[in-house]
């Protein structure tokens, strides 16, 4: 897979903005004029923080949608439709840090389930865990901000999935990985 570049990364995140603000004030985005790799399918996140909070987080894991489509979703989503959070106001828009994760492929994880720990490379994998009927995903960044071990990062994917920790030791429960490039702008 084809890495953004540092100047794409800061489109990447100045389209994610620009949407959450137009969404925040009812307007629709229209996609401007974008680099090749934004028309490329990719899955991705943004995450919303506040004061170093989250305040936000949606996306797509599978490369269903061309990148500047896929961003401008998962931004509004984000900003508007995370049940964790009520929408986002007005007057929150100057105060918000914002993070865009584009994702490779999410790919089985090719071991033993009770090997699993020792195939997840902390700080590199993000994770998808899906099973008995449910799924969830963390990105890669999120167990180096929490200093868990990969044993930690598979349970609480687990629980991220509404399943109990330890589940990915379940030979009917999938673990997937896969790699995010993270382009982060904080609030002026």
């Amino acid at each position: 897979m084809e890495m953004l570049t540092p100047e794409e990364g800061r489109t990447a995140v100045r389209l994610a903005r620009s949407a959450i603000e137009k969404a925040v004030g009812g307007e629709r985005m229209t996609l401007p004029a974008l680099s090749p790799i934004f028309g490329e399918k990719r899955g991705v996140f943004v995450t919303i923080k506040r004061g170093g909070n989250l305040r936000g987080c949606i996306g797509l894991p599978y490369p269903i949608k061309p990148l500047g489509e896929a961003i401008v979703e998962a931004a509004v989503s984000a900003a508007l439709e995370d049940p964790r959070f009520p929408p986002v106001s007005r007057s929150e828009l100057a105060g918000l840090d914002l993070e865009v994760t584009v994702l490779t492929v999410p790919r089985p994880l090719e071991c033993l389930p009770q090997e699993r720990p020792a195939c997840v490379e902390v700080g590199k994998h993000g994770l998808i865990v899906s099973g008995l009927g449910t799924g969830g995903l963390l990105l890669p960044q999120v167990p180096t901000e929490y200093g868990w071990t990969s044993t930690e990062f598979l349970d609480q994917t687990c629980v991220k999935a509404g399943l109990r920790p330890g589940c990915w030791r379940q030979s009917d429960v999938a673990v997937q990985t896969f790699e995010g490039q993270i382009f982060e702008e904080k609030a002026v």
